[in-house]
C-alpha cells in the first residue's frame, strides 16, 4: 500500500487525484485531503437541484463532481476526507463496514461512540458525522468518506438548502441527515491536523508495509491535465447532469411570476414566463435570449441584466433571476 496526503486544500485537483491514482497505479492507496470550502456532488445528482445555487455564487464555492455516487457534500477545512483504493475479486470489492473501520476504531480508542448506520453513514449519538461511497474500476474499488471535524455548519446547511420540488428528473436525490462534528465530541479536544495523525497511524499499523508517496513533476502534471480536462469544467460539474424541467413561481405586487424551464446537458431547450399564468409579450423577449444558455447563475445572470436595461426595469433583475432558480 501506498500513503499519500495531499498538500494543497484545491477541490478540483484533490477529487482529480483519486481517478489518477484509481486508473494510473497498480498498487493500493491510502489518501488524505482537506479541501477549501466547496460543495461536492455525487456523479449522478443533478447538480442544480443539489445546493444553494445563488449562496454558491455569491460566497464563489467550487462546485465540483465526483467519480463515485452518493449525496451531495459541503467540504471546508474542518472537513478531513479520506479515501482507499484497492485490488480485489470481482463480486467482493464493495464493503464499507471494512473501510470504514479504521475511522470507527480511531474513535472508539478516542471514548467516542461512532458506529456504522445503514450502508454508508457514520454517527455519534444518531448524528451523521461522515458520509462513504464508492466507486468499481475493473478489479478495483475507490472507497472515500468525509468526516465533519471542525466545519462550519451553518454554512455547510446554507450551501445545500434547495427546493427539490421545483426539480422533476431522474437523477440521485441526496439524503439529508442531521450532523454533528466529531470535535464536539472529544475531551481533550485536539487539531484536525492532530486527528489526520491518529486515523493515519491506525491504518498503518493495519498496513505494516505501507509507504508514504510523493507525487513526482509528472503526477502533477497529469492531474492539473485531469483537472483542466474535466474536473474544473462546466461540462464535467453541470453539464453532466440528467435532463431535467424546472418550475417556480415568485410573488409580484400584481401576481405571480412564473417559470418553465427545460434542460438538457445543462443546457435550456425552452423557457416559458408567464405573469399570473398568462404570456406577456415582454417577457417573450427574454425567453427568446434564454434558450441555448447554460442553466447557470453567472451566465443568466448577465442575460438577466441585459434584459433589465432593455425594457427599464419593467420586472426587477432580482425577481426575475429567482424565478430562473
Amino acid at each position: 500500500m501506498l500513503f499519500y496526503k495531499s498538500t494543497t486544500n484545491n477541490p478540483y485537483f484533490n477529487i482529480a487525484a483519486e481517478e489518477y491514482f484509481l486508473k494510473n497505479f497498480d498498487d493500493d492507496y491510502f489518501y488524505l485531503y482537506i479541501n477549501e470550502p466547496c460543495i461536492v456532488v455525487g456523479k449522478h445528482q443533478n447538480t442544480t437541484a443539489e445546493i444553494n445555487v445563488a449562496y454558491a455564487y455569491e460566497n464563489k464555492l467550487k462546485v465540483v463532481r465526483r467519480l463515485s455516487g452518493g449525496g451531495t457534500v459541503f467540504h471546508d477545512l474542518g472537513n478531513l476526507n479520506y479515501c482507499f483504493i484497492q485490488k480485489g475479486k470481482e463480486g467482493f470489492l464493495v464493503d464499507f463496514k471494512k473501510y470504514t473501520q479504521p475511522i470507527l476504531d480511531t474513535l472508539q480508542n478516542l471514548g467516542v461512540n461512532a458506529v456504522l448506520k445503514g450502508k454508508s453513514d457514520l454517527v455519534i449519538n444518531d448524528l451523521k458525522f461522515s458520509g462513504n461511497a464508492e466507486h468499481i474500476f475493473r478489479n478495483k474499488v475507490l472507497h472515500h468518506g468525509t468526516m465533519l471535524f471542525s466545519s462550519e455548519l451553518s454554512k455547510l446547511n446554507e450551501a445545500i438548502k434547495t427546493d427539490w420540488s421545483k426539480f422533476t428528473d431522474k437523477a440521485v436525490r441526496s439524503n439529508r441527515s442531521k450532523v454533528s462534528n466529531i470535535i464536539d465530541h472529544l475531551n481533550p479536544k485536539m487539531a484536525i491536523d492532530s486527528f489526520s495523525n491518529l486515523i493515519t497511524k491506525t491504518v498503518l499499523e493495519e498496513n505494516l508495509e505501507a509507504k508514504e508517496y510523493i507525487l513526482t513533476t509528472a503526477d502533477i502534471e497529469n492531474i492539473n491535465q485531469l483537472v483542466n480536462e474535466k474536473y474544473n469544467t462546466w461540462k464535467w460539474n453541470f453539464g453532466y447532469s440528467p435532463k431535467y424541467s424546472f418550475k417556480q413561481k415568485v410573488n409580484l405586487n400584481c401576481g405571480e411570476l412564473g417559470s418553465l424551464l427545460m434542460i438538457e446537458k445543462g443546457k435550456i431547450t425552452r423557457a416559458i414566463l408567464q405573469v399570473n399564468n398568462k404570456e406577456d409579450a415582454t417577457l417573450n423577449t427574454l425567453t427568446e435570449m434564454l434558450v441555448g444558455e447554460k442553466h447557470e447563475y453567472d451566465t443568466l445572470l448577465v442575460i438577466v441584466n441585459d434584459f433589465c436595461i432593455r425594457t427599464n426595469n419593467y420586472f426587477t433583475k432580482e425577481t426575475i433571476i429567482k424565478s430562473l432558480f
